[in-house]
């Protein structure tokens, strides 16, 4: 299970998307440095650096 980690600065960002720590999430797609990712019935584009965030459990 892959779930976002509240820790980072970047994790505003995601919180403005309705995103918060513990929320499950999909990592949908990988194209270069952008992460297609799905949280609730929703897909977002980020960066690897906004990626990192998101933790493999």
């Amino acid at each position: 299970m892959k779930q976002i980690r509240q820790e980072d600065q970047e994790m505003a960002f995601l919180n403005t998307l309705g995103c918060f720590e513990g929320e499950p999430v999909t990592i949908v797609s990988v194209l270069s440095d952008t992460y297609v990712i799905a949280v609730k019935d929703a897909r977002y584009s980020i960066d690897s650096d906004l990626a990192k965030t998101v933790v493999l459990y």
